[in-house]
């Protein structure tokens, strides 16, 4: 891709959307923290302004803009918004979400309409008003997939439809981009299950009194870590987690066996005794309480704050040189294993 120099994040302007809560506020907080100016977006008028006045407070550059990401003209708005504040901008982080956990056949179509609306349509109208943007002064494009855009999760059906269809949808605009020599980095990001209020927004159409996101789970930051990479290196894809990347690697070598587990033990797996707090459950149709990074449900297993596997990604050439020399110490110590046996026998 010629000519694609991306800025270090103290030069850039950043647009989040999802950003009033869970990965994109952690996201929006680590880019303030690095230099960035920080554009905000989401439905929740008032957890924005309460996040731009607390990153203003810490000296940060930020403004806000409540839409719908479903919306394109309300995006469009926002967008144009953020050229208002800042003149542009240089990255565009899709990352606004939700959920649905139920059975596909009890799940209304207008539901799942939503979903996609959010999920789906959402990262689209993000990355065509970006990519229009980016055309002629270059930047990055990131969208938030999830290790279910490769293996669909029992029970969250529509969710990991939506997730199938932002991968799809984002290899295609990179090949385009780059077909068209346009100065663009394209990636998907695939999170693992994350701790946060992920659990308490998602609409519940199971018997169970709420929901959880299966264990293992990691902190938001993480994701928010690779983010933010993405914004200054040109990456194809990130997964958070090998958690959840080991049941997208099953699903591609063993489905059948994947589907009796998850069949045995999606349902447990993803239910809970714990009631959110009603101000904060089910923003699939409208906001709900937002303003923080985790959920305020107390998480179901220890949280990983850190994730071997995304550092291998961050730092391959590292990562390389760290395996090859582990790899030589196995042979050197093969090798002198084989050699002692032959002195054994000798003597």
């Amino acid at each position: 891709m010629p000519h694609l120099r991306l800025k270090p994040l103290s030069q850039q302007t950043i647009v989040i959307t999802g950003a009033s809560s869970g990965i994109g506020l952690a996201t929006a907080r680590r880019a303030a923290q690095a230099g960035a100016r920080v554009f905000l977006i989401a439905r929740n008028e008032d957890a924005l302004r309460r996040i731009v006045e607390e990153l203003r407070a810490r000296g940060a550059q930020a403004d806000f803009a409540a839409a719908d990401v479903g919306d394109r003209a309300a995006l469009e708005a926002a967008a144009e918004a953020c050229r208002q504040s800042f003149g542009g901008f240089d990255s565009w982080v899709n990352d606004a979400g939700t959920s649905i956990y139920g059975e596909i056949e009890k799940t209304p179509i207008e539901d799942q309409r939503k979903l996609f609306d959010t999920n789906y349509w959402g990262v689209v109208h993000g990355s065509l008003i970006a990519a229009k943007a980016l055309r002629g002064r270059g930047g990055a494009i990131v969208n938030i997939g999830s290790v279910l855009s490769d293996r669909a999760m029992i029970l969250q059906g529509t969710y990991s439809a939506t997730k199938h269809a932002v991968k799809a949808f984002t290899d295609a605009l990179r090949m385009e981009l780059e077909r068209d020599g346009a100065p663009i980095s394209v990636t998907l990001i695939k999170p693992s299950g994350i701790e946060t209020a992920f659990q308490e927004h998602g609409r519940n159409l199971l018997d169970s009194p709420g929901i959880r996101v299966p264990p293992p789970a990691y902190d938001p930051r993480l994701v928010a870590r690779a983010i933010l990479h993405a914004c200054e290196h040109r990456t194809r894809e990130l997964v958070i987690g090998f958690g959840g990347h080991a049941i997208a690697l099953m699903g591609q070598f063993f489905p059948r066996a994947t589907d009796l587990v998850m069949e045995a033990v999606g349902y447990t797996a993803q239910s809970s005794r714990k009631r959110p707090r009603p101000e904060r459950a089910d923003n699939l149709h409208a906001p709900r309480e937002d303003g923080t990074e985790k959920s305020l449900t107390r998480p179901v297993a220890p949280v990983r704050k850190t994730s071997l596997f995304l550092e291998a990604q961050l730092h391959p050439a590292l990562t390389a040189t760290v395996m090859a020399g582990l790899g030589a110490l196995v042979l050197g110590a093969s090798a002198a294993r084989r050699m002692g046996g032959r002195r054994a026998r000798f003597f």
